[in-house]
C-alpha cells in the first residue's frame, strides 16, 4: 500500500526555504505513530532537512538524481519507481518533498493529511492537493504553535 503523509495549509503550502512551515506537536506525534515500523520514501532535500538524519525505526529510502549521494542510515534510489520497487510488498509512506508528492499522487491509495487552517502564499513548496471530500472534522488547536488543524484520512482510490 502506498500512502502519502503531509501537513499542508488550505492553499497547499508545505514549506519555505527548506523547512516545514509549522511544527504542530500532535501532527508530529501522528506522523511518528503512522510511519514507525514502515518504509518512508523521500526526496534528497527532505532527507537533508531532517534534524537527526534517517528516521529511526523506519526503513528510509531517499530519491536523488545525484549518482554520488550517500545517505547514512538510508538506502538511495534514483527514481520514485526504483524506490517503490525496492520496497515492493511493504507499506510505504511518501513523506516529501513537492516533486516526490506530485509523482506519487497518481499511485497512492491513501492520503494522511494534516490540514492547517492557514494560507501561506509566501511559501515556496506546495502539495498538489486533490479535490477534498466534504469534511466535518472539527478543528483542533495546538497551543505551542498557535495553529488550528485537523486530521483527514482520504481514500484516494475512490477519488476519480
Amino acid at each position: 500500500m502506498i500512502n502519502i503523509i503531509v501537513a499542508a495549509t488550505l492553499d497547499g503550502a508545505i514549506g519555505l526555504r527548506g523547512d516545514v512551515l509549522y511544527y504542530i506537536r500532535p501532527d508530529l506525534q501522528r506522523f511518528k505513530a503512522l510511519t514507525t515500523g514502515h518504509t518512508v520514501i523521500m526526496g534528497r532535500k527532505t532527507f537533508e532537512s531532517l534534524p537527526k538524519g534517517a528516521l529511526p525505526n523506519r526503513r528510509n529510502i531517499v530519491i536523488t538524481r545525484r549518482a554520488d549521494f550517500s545517505a547514512p542510515g538510508a538506502e538511495v534510489a534514483h527514481s520514485l519507481q526504483e524506490a517503490l520497487n525496492t520496497a515492493d510488498g511493504e507499506e510505504i509512506f511518501i513523506i516529501g518533498g513537492e516533486s516526490i508528492y506530485r509523482a506519487a499522487m497518481p499511485l497512492a491509495q491513501r492520503l494522511y493529511l494534516t490540514q492547517i487552517h492557514a494560507e501561506r502564499p509566501d511559501a515556496d513548496t506546495f502539495f498538489p492537493l486533490p479535490e477534498l471530500p466534504e469534511c466535518h472534522e472539527p478543528w483542533q488547536h495546538d497551543d505551542r504553535s498557535g495553529m488550528d488543524f485537523r486530521f483527514l484520512d482520504i481514500n484516494l482510490t475512490n477519488n476519480s
